[in-house]
């Protein structure tokens, strides 16, 4: 390499590097925020009943399942052969039916997925606009959430911006809300 090429190398990492330093980072935690807010506590409470009522639907749904089955094997040597199998038919077919409506409560995109989406969504979506703002307002490069999967080994409090936010969205931040 010629010193031209070796200069120009350096000059790069100079700048790279002094432009990483000059960026400005915070942090929020997203879980703090949310017990702040009076909408998401709701939403939570009702996804949290709607969740026990299905469950006790597809609990109820199993025991009748097991019941069948039981009264089916201590009758079973009595049954016709077309009985059995009319029996065993209809055990089959309560057990389908109990996991489609497992799945369609429960399942990927099932009615507790979207009841969730409709109700929590809304309420994020105002977080994050507050969280731009304030990123915005005070010139933050990079926000990110202690709340969600980043491991945080040491996080500096005078970079938190929860408050913030919660001031943003209206509240009035409750510091026994925080997690240690």
């Amino acid at each position: 390499m010629n010193a031209k090429k070796i200069m120009g190398i350096v000059v790069l990492l100079v700048l790279t590097s002094s432009a990483a330093l000059a960026q400005r980072f915070a942090y929020v935690d997203s879980e703090y925020i949310l017990k702040h807010i009076p909408e998401y506590l709701a939403a939570q409470k009702q996804l949290d009943a709607l969740s026990v009522q299905w469950q006790e639907e597809v609990d109820n749904r199993f025991a009748e399942i097991e019941k069948l089955y039981k009264a089916y094997q201590e009758e079973q040597v009595l049954l016709s052969e077309e009985m059995r199998r009319k029996r065993e038919d209809e055990i089959v077919l309560k057990e389908q039916e109990a996991r489609e409506f497992q799945r369609q409560k429960f399942g990927f995109e099932g009615d507790l997925f979207q009841e969730r989406t409709k109700l929590i969504q809304p309420i994020q979506d105002r977080v994050a606009q507050a969280i731009q703002t304030i990123a915005t307002d005070q010139s933050l490069d990079i926000i990110l959430d202690k709340g969600s999967e980043v491991t945080f080994l040491y996080a500096n409090p005078k970079l938190d911006k929860s408050n913030d936010v919660i001031t943003r969205l209206g509240y009035k931040p409750d510091p026994s809300l925080a997690e240690n």
